[in-house]
């Protein structure tokens, strides 16, 4: 039997549901989007038009957990890769967005480029324990509008650039891809690529080698241009990781449970609003609760709390069934060490016992504005420890070692015995792939080198090693043709 923790008990998860339920019903959620709105209405939904406030009946809700897939796999470009929810795997997330770098050859900090945007999504795609792709660079920060683009040789702006990134997503990364639209127009794009990569519409929808990460704005809005732009993937069956961010203390309520509370509701409209666009639809219960520093008023990134709230979201999905993306274990440090790590390893522990399908996300720093290779590896290393500790002290009734202790006897040694062989194989042991584990002597004679530069130095060997999987000529090409028409769109000729 595996580790397992709670920080919820039974009741305090009804009591969370029944106060969501009740926030829905006679608060209601601000919707922004006409086309939105209506979708709920006909689902029987009671909608204001002059507030634009939507309420939730219970029987809505309900019959909308009901409809939600409690299992699927998610999919990408490498063949026979698959990624179940609900089945007892957690993969990582790629964190995303940072608009510096700690440069890993001086120490020093700068702006990101798309150089650092590539090695870390190689590094992702050759790391078995990260199954998503976020976009870890700043797009704008990389040198091109809207996406990972080449600085000063980019494809554009607008469209054409936004497709490029996705391009280039597809193209270094074989795993999966989650991402957002920004309009309609975008998503229009967005589909044509994933239609051309993977080979049409119902190939993406049995494959779902894309999930679309929308994320309300906290507290109790549906915003609606964002909204409208995953409404416009619902024939295409795309997966939804809805992702409300409330900020406990600033745009959430100055309490944990409160702020579960509120993430849980919007949630729950989200997957309302999703259902009524497309029964069925695979919906990702995501929650990313922050917590406000009470010193400064910013987002904090290595609160202890963070890690509370982590586990809580685990827990409430379960509640429903949902798959679970947890978001939590982040750091305030500005650099890759000490601090970085520890708040990780706080931040990660907990909600890895509470076991997560998906886990955001190694490599970021400093609010998650900061990325490092470096602590990229590092991060990876924190979750194996950590889901080592979720697999647990075994089954004491069956116990391959059982008669061991009475086949050896008093005085002998377990050393040669095939038991101990097989425990070493098969990861009784976990055996890190970093950091000194040998005698002194043996770390000065090899350099006497700490975790950073190993770490680094593994990077290196990494990259170095790595090989991309290029799109086909005829691909490429079909790709290409349709940047072009996306440029042309840009200056009104497509």
């Amino acid at each position: 039997m595996g580790t397992t923790v709670e920080v919820l008990s039974p009741n305090d998860r009804a009591v969370i549901h029944e106060r969501s339920l009740a926030l829905l019903a006679e608060t209601g959620v601000r919707v922004d989007t006409g086309r939105g709105r209506a979708l709920l209405a006909d689902a029987g939904a009671l909608v204001d038009e002059s507030t634009q406030i939507v309420r939730f009946p219970r029987g809505l809700i309900e019959e909308s957990l009901r409809l939600a897939p409690r299992q699927f796999s998610l999919g990408g470009r490498r063949p026979g890769w698959r990624l179940p929810m609900n089945e007892g795997a957690c993969s990582l997330v790629l964190d995303g967005e940072a608009a510096t770098a700690v440069d890993a050859l001086t120490g020093d900090r700068r702006p990101t480029t798309y150089d650092d945007w590539l090695s870390v999504t190689r590094l992702a795609e050759d790391i078995d324990e990260v199954g998503v792709y976020w976009r870890a660079v700043s797009a704008v920060s990389a040198g091109s509008a809207g996406s990972a683009g080449i600085p000063g040789e980019g494809p554009g702006e607008g469209p054409a650039a936004i497709l490029h990134g996705w391009r280039d997503a597809y193209r270094h990364f074989t795993k999966h891809v989650q991402d957002s639209a920004a309009s309609p127009e975008e998503t229009g794009w967005l589909l044509e690529l994933l239609g051309a990569v993977f080979g049409g519409r119902q190939a993406v929808r049995e494959r779902m080698p894309f999930s679309f990460l929308l994320c309300p704005l906290s507290p109790l809005v549906l915003e609606g241009s964002f909204t409208d732009a995953y409404l416009a993937t619902a024939d295409w069956r795309i997966p939804v990781a809805v992702m409300p961010m409330p900020l406990m203390g600033l745009t959430g309520p100055a309490s944990l449970t409160s702020t579960v509370v509120l993430a849980n509701s919007e949630v729950l409209a989200v997957l309302c609003l999703a259902q009524a666009a497309a029964p069925g639809v695979p919906v990702i219960y995501a929650p990313a609760s922050g917590v406000m520093d009470p010193r400064s008023g910013r987002y904090g990134g290595g609160p202890v709390e963070l890690a509370l709230l982590g586990s809580a979201t685990t827990e409430m999905a379960r509640f429903y069934g949902l798959p679970v993306q947890a978001s939590t274990g982040g750091t305030d440090a500005h650099r890759p060490g000490t601090q970085a790590s520890y708040e990780r390893s706080m931040g990660w522990t907990l909600p890895v016992l509470s076991w997560p399908d998906l886990l955001v996300g190694p490599g970021l720093m400093d609010g998650s504005t900061v990325i490092s290779v470096e602590q990229l590896l590092l991060d990876v290393e924190v979750f194996r420890r950590a889901a080592r500790l979720r697999r647990g002290i075994g089954d004491p009734a069956g116990d391959p070692a059982s008669g061991e202790v009475a086949a050896v006897g008093p005085g002998g040694t377990f050393l040669d015995r095939v038991v101990t062989r097989d425990a070493v194989r098969s990861g009784v042991w976990l055996l890190d792939r970093l950091g000194s584990h040998g005698t002194y002597d043996a770390w000065r004679a090899a350099g006497a080198k700490d975790v950073l530069e190993e770490s680094r130095a593994s990077a290196a060997r990494m990259l170095a090693a790595h090989q991309d999987t290029p799109f086909d000529e005829h691909l490429a090409r079909e790709l290409d043709g349709l940047e072009d028409r996306a440029k042309a769109s840009l200056r009104g000729t497509a």
